[in-house]
């Protein structure tokens, strides 16, 4: 990003999930404008490729964690590389699509502990800091299914739909420090996890994912899938000191394809 001032130059943010997709544009978009950012994954090699790549265009150090955050041991890690962010981006994996018959208690457990109760925790942590600070920035990278419910990936729509009930009540109650909480709703992105979504989909409606892919973008009035760097710079603005007015939100990135008001 580059013209507007965010304000956040030399903050420091902790990116989670940083090592592909959604979670690294949102960390090549905030260390363009001068943030610091840590990077979090749970796989050694794509990590550190994303952190090489982000230092080498920025021409700063970028400080790497492996770590799994739906773990007490991973958080730990994380939180003793970068113990007092300005800055939370909360983001993890989805669960893998499927059919609620196929679903126990070990599928429910995983989902929540990764889509839920992580961020959650994450957010405790910091909290205190940030508002001892009289400045923060939490936003959590959640699903346009909270709004919309999508086809088999209900581990997702109602994990993620518990993240925002708690955002919704916590966020209200730091806003007179200075702090926001706010959620991204990305739509249909192109990356991974949604190559993977379309082929379980396409694979259980019988078609190739290739017409699936296409029924999805007609479905879309942008028409067309997003960019990940668009939603970076979204996330880069929502932790600008420009959006300090900005709290307790669902901002939904879809092209157009939620067909509500609200």
């Amino acid at each position: 990003m580059t013209g507007l001032d965010l304000g956040i130059a030399d903050r420091t943010a902790l990116v989670c999930g940083a090592s592909k997709g959604l979670g690294r544009a949102c960390a090549e978009a905030l260390s363009a404008v001068g943030v610091r950012v840590v990077l979090c994954a749970r796989t050694a090699a794509p990590l550190e490729a994303a952190a090489a790549d982000i230092a080498a265009a920025q021409g700063q150090s970028v400080a790497t964690v492996v770590a799994d955050v739906t773990t007490e041991a991973g958080r730990e890690a994380i939180l003793r590389a970068c113990p007092n962010p300005d800055i939370l981006i909360n983001n993890s994996a989805g669960p893998p699509p499927g059919r609620f018959e196929g679903w126990g208690a070990a599928e429910w457990e995983a989902a929540t502990s990764a889509n839920m109760i992580a961020p959650i925790l994450l957010m405790r942590a910091v909290l205190g800091g940030m508002r001892a600070r009289r400045w923060g920035r939490i936003i959590n990278i959640t699903s346009s299914a909270v709004k919309q419910p999508l086809p088999m990936l209900g581990l997702s729509n109602g994990a993620r739909a518990g993240l925002t009930g708690f955002v919704s009540t916590v966020a209200r109650e730091v806003a007179a420090d200075g702090v926001t909480i706010n959620n991204l709703l990305p739509g249909r992105f192109a990356t991974d996890r949604l190559e993977s979504y379309v082929a379980a989909v396409a694979q259980a409606e019988g078609v190739t994912p290739e017409e699936l892919s296409h029924q999805l973008r007609d479905d879309i009035p942008a028409g067309r899938f997003g960019r990940a760097d668009e939603f970076g710079a979204v996330c880069a603005f929502l932790a600008s000191e420009h959006a300090g007015y900005i709290t307790a939100q669902n901002i939904l990135l879809d092209g157009g394809a939620y067909p509500g008001i609200f």
